[in-house]
């Protein structure tokens, strides 16, 4: 079971979920593509990833999970304490 913390959107386990079954390197474009949300929410909600660890920049407006983010997937990671 995933720890949620009460700093996230109802959102964001599916754009953590695309990142994390992907693996791959993926823009805000795509990922606001093949989950049906906006751009603009996707980049946001990215940015919050990279603050508190879960997701990593690899470079201008490409990213990719980190090992915390594929922690919070498969519930060892709580993300209240991110």
């Amino acid at each position: 079971m995933r720890k949620r913390g009460e700093w996230m959107k109802p959102t964001d386990d599916q754009i953590l979920e695309l990142l994390g079954d992907s693996e791959l390197v993926l823009t805000p474009t795509v990922i606001a593509f093949n989950a049906g949300f906006n751009r603009s929410h996707v980049n946001r909600r990215l940015s919050e990833f990279v603050e508190r660890g879960l997701v990593r920049r690899v470079e201008r407006g490409k990213y990719e999970i980190t090992d915390e983010g594929l922690g919070y997937l498969s519930g060892s990671v709580d993300a209240s304490e991110l």
